[in-house]
């Protein structure tokens, strides 16, 4: 089934918004009036189709959903700098001022985990709730750091569609589950020009000395204020279920869901698991906020 197909049995938009002077591409389902806000944020190198097969279920449980092009991915405009997590801080809190949002839900995925995190930590009175889907930022590990900067510069410089295909795949608990429209879809982005020229500064986290100074600290962790749930694949390639015990362990009151037979995107390799589990989530948490 098409990426687009996924998301035509209710209204759908993808727009482009001035944020803070970025032009960001959005893609809104639902709602637009709806209470209930959720924005979602992928990982490095990445863009907003990864949540296709996931914002329409917010849609249909009565929520608004908002999924971007984080600063210098996807088609949002890239930068003329390196950028580490503030810049995607910032990114993020000019988007929700641009769309006038106040408090929301938000889920990040790797890259957009860390953000959000970040963000939780620093703006406690802008989110509702904090999904944690495969988060990085929490460890430095120099093999993990290699293989990004290495099979993410292959697949974007070689014509190749294979390599781009493997920088996909490879993520996967079964590669040969891949969606290859997916890949269709990096392959486009990652062969724009400009997305060439501004790869190093996409990059720059997986420096040693880059990353130190933005790692995801337990101390920054504990002042999460937010309804926390982390999400983990137990075969995730890019850190074993350990980081997200930590990871869990260092947010107040946090949620853990462990997927078996998974690798780094639980709300790829099992949507409807993931929709479920992420959509009560909210639920409850809106709940209990309006019984306090």
């Amino acid at each position: 089934m098409s990426i687009w197909t996924r998301l035509s049995n209710g209204p759908f938009a993808v727009e482009f918004v001035d944020a803070g002077g970025v032009r960001t591409r959005s893609l809104r389902v639902g709602d637009g009036g709806a209470r209930e806000v959720v924005v979602l944020l992928h990982g490095t190198s990445s863009h907003l189709e990864v949540w296709a097969g996931n914002v329409r279920a917010y849609a249909d449980a009565g929520l608004a959903a908002h999924a971007i092009d984080m600063l210098g991915h996807g088609f949002t405009d890239t930068a003329d700098h390196d950028c580490e997590v503030p810049h995607y801080v910032r990114h993020l809190l000019d988007y929700l001022d641009a769309r006038g949002l106040d408090r929301v839900h938000l889920v990040g995925e790797s890259l957009g985990g860390w953000v959000t995190a970040w963000f939780a930590a620093a703006y406690p009175e802008r989110v509702r709730s904090l999904q944690l889907v495969a988060s990085g930022g929490t460890r430095a590990v120099p093999a993990v750091m290699r293989r990004i900067r290495e099979t993410t510069t292959l697949a974007v410089t070689s014509p190749e569609r294979r390599y781009t295909r493997d920088r996909l795949a490879n993520l996967l608990h079964d590669p040969a589950s891949v969606d290859e429209e997916l890949v269709d879809v990096r392959y486009a982005i990652y062969h724009q020009p400009a997305f060439q020229k501004n790869l190093p500064h996409l990059l720059c986290m997986q420096d040693p000395d880059v990353r130190a100074r933005n790692l995801l600290t337990p101390e920054r962790m504990a002042r999460i204020s937010a309804p926390t749930l982390v999400f983990w694949g137990r075969h995730n390639p890019m850190g074993d279920v350990s980081e997200a015990v930590g990871i869990h362990a260092a947010i107040p009151d946090a949620g853990l869901q462990v997927f078996d037979d998974c690798g780094h995107f639980p709300q790829i390799e099992y949507p409807d698991r993931f929709n479920e589990l992420s959509v009560e989530f909210i639920r409850q948490t809106a709940a209990k906020e309006k019984r306090t």
